[in-house]
């Protein structure tokens, strides 16, 4: 009797140390998801870091490096589309720029009168310059409080790359040792397939954003640096990035006319097709191993749980669990699996 009420107890109270565990962590769920986008990010520099280490380079200085040339790309991006996309706006919302979307709108029928309405209608209730006094102070403060986030994010993401080596060995030190190995095969396995997915994510983001913004010139629909940037940056978000980048060029082709929505749609299909049959296989060689109905039901299940930003993390979440799944369950090797390149290979993040 003493010893079934001893291991009940003990049982009671793992139990209730789980919940606590998992109650603390629902509190501080966005510093848990700042840290994982951390690791993710750290990731995806790893293989670069240790290819300059190859050369002599301080890890520190290869950090520094990577981040640098991050925020060069971004720059020179923002230099070459931030003047013409103020112009579009401008455009767009000056009174001539009103006064023709109201004429296409009068004089146009079907899909195209209701979505010209619609723009019409946003248009003619935008706020006047003295009411953005308040939202401005507020969203002065939350890009405050953004740019703690993302220099938090960064750093954190420093420090895993030095880090992570040592945390495995503490980690798997814990371990009996016939479970030591397949543990940190597995860590590097998710390692891997995290980097290589973000990779492909930059790469996709780039490729989407300037190919669609060159084929939306190329067939003349108005304000097409918008569309495309649109286009390229919610790539980021599975399934349902694609599917509006596709739905707003259509919309704004409207604008301009229905022959020019037709090809809107074209282009979208188009590059979508590509990513499908050519960038995805050839190019990123399905860079997290998930289906693409898992990916939906990732993103839908994780954006019902938490919210809206957290869709971003759905495939690296699911990319996880399938491989934890893969190795406990149904007792793959994890140093076995292939992983795909996208830039960097496997091997060549070895010093």
């Amino acid at each position: 009797m003493a010893g079934a009420a001893k291991r009940t107890a003990i049982q009671t109270l793992v139990v209730i140390g789980l919940v606590a565990v998992a109650l603390a962590l629902w509190k501080i769920r966005l510093v848990v998801g700042l840290v994982f986008a951390a690791m993710i990010i750290a990731a995806a520099i790893r293989p670069g870091v240790d290819w300059l280490a190859r050369f002599r380079v301080p890890r520190v200085a290869g950090v520094l490096l990577h981040y640098a040339a991050l925020i060069g790309v971004i720059a020179l991006g923002l230099s070459f589309a931030v003047p013409a996309a103020l112009h579009q706006v401008d455009l767009a919302l000056s009174p001539s720029g009103k006064a023709e979307i109201a004429h296409a709108a009068k004089h146009s029928t079907g899909v195209k009168h209701e979505a010209l309405l619609a723009l019409q209608k946003r248009l003619r209730h935008l706020p006047k310059a003295s009411h953005f006094v308040g939202p401005a102070v507020s969203a002065g403060r939350r890009v405050f409080e953004i740019l703690i986030g993302a220099f938090f994010t960064f750093a954190a993401a420093a420090y895993w790359i030095f880090e992570r080596d040592r945390t495995i060995d503490v980690v798997t030190g814990l371990l009996p040792r016939p479970r030591r190995k397949i543990v940190r095969d597995t860590w590097e396995l998710i390692d891997l397939r995290l980097g290589a997915f973000v990779r492909g994510q930059v790469l996709l983001i780039c490729l989407v954003g300037v190919v669609l913004s060159l084929l939306f010139w190329g067939i003349g629909m108005p304000y097409w640096i918008l569309v495309g940037t649109f286009a390229g940056l919610v790539e980021i978000v599975p399934v349902i990035g694609p599917l509006s980048a596709g739905i707003v060029a259509v919309a704004v082709g409207f604008t301009a006319s229905t022959h020019v929505a037709i090809l809107a749609a074209i282009c979208v299909l188009a590059v979508r097709l590509m990513e499908d049959y050519i960038v995805m296989p050839k190019v990123l060689g399905g860079a997290v191993g998930l289906s693409p109905l898992l990916v939906l039901v990732s993103v839908t299940s994780i954006g019902i749980l938490f919210s809206g930003w957290a869709v971003l993390f759905a495939v690296p979440v699911a990319a996880v669990a399938v491989t934890l799944f893969d190795v406990i369950l149904r007792d793959v090797d994890p140093a076995e699996e292939e992983t795909p390149a996208v830039i960097f290979s496997p091997t060549e993040g070895e010093t």
